[in-house]
C-alpha cells in the first residue's frame, strides 16, 4: 500500500527529472533531484511504495531513462496515468516502474489517498475512498520484467538459469 501523488496531464521528463541534474547518476542524488520542478516538497514526502498519478501523455519529452530511475530511486514502483507517453511507458517497465492506464483512477483518486494495485488482477483499491478501478492487467511477461527489478535485471535471470534439453 502507498500514497497517491496526484499531478496534471503533460508531466514531461524534465519536470520528472531536471536535464540540469542529468550528470547525477547515484540512486540517493537521483532521489534528491527526482520531481524538483514539479514538486519541491516530493523528495521530503515520499515514502516506499507511494504511487504517482498523472493526466494524459505523462512522460512526454525525451527519452531519458532518469525520469523513470530517479522515481524507482524514490521508492515508486507504479504510476496510473490517463495515458503515456509511448516511450516513457517502456523506459518504464524496462527499468521496473509499473506503468498502468486507468482513467477512472486518475478521476477518482485524490493527492494523499492510500492506494493498494493487484498487477494480475487488473486492481486499483483506494482504501481512503473505499473504491476500486479496474485497468486491462498487464501480460504475464511484462509482469516478469518487473518482478525482476527491470529488463536487464529480467535477462540477466533469465540467462542465469540452466538451459534444459531433452
Amino acid at each position: 500500500m502507498g500514497r497517491a501523488f496526484v499531478y496534471g496531464d503533460d508531466i514531461d521528463t524534465d519536470r520528472l527529472f531536471p536535464g540540469r541534474y542529468l550528470f547525477v547518476a547515484d540512486a540517493a542524488g537521483m532521489r534528491k533531484y527526482a520531481l524538483e520542478d514539479l514538486d519541491p516538497t516530493f523528495r521530503e514526502r515520499v515514502q516506499d511504495g507511494d504511487v504517482l498519478v498523472g493526466g494524459r501523455n505523462f512522460g512526454c519529452g525525451s527519452s531519458r531513462e532518469q525520469a523513470v530511475a530517479c522515481l524507482l530511486h524514490s521508492g515508486v514502483r507504479t504510476v496510473i496515468a490517463r495515458s503515456f507517453a509511448r516511450i516513457y511507458y517502456r523506459n518504464a517497465i524496462n527499468n521496473g516502474v509499473a506503468p498502468l492506464v486507468c482513467p477512472t483512477a486518475v478521476d477518482g483518486i485524490r493527492d494523499g489517498d492510500e492506494i493498494t494495485i493487484d498487477l494480475a488482477a487488473g486492481t486499483i483499491s483506494n482504501q481512503t475512498r473505499g473504491e476500486s478501478y479496474r485497468f486491462e492487467p498487464l501480460p504475464e511477461f511484462l509482469r516478469a520484467i518487473l518482478n525482476d527489478g527491470g529488463l536487464v535485471q529480467h535477462l540477466r535471470r533469465r540467462f542465469a538459469a540452466p538451459v534444459v534439453t531433452a
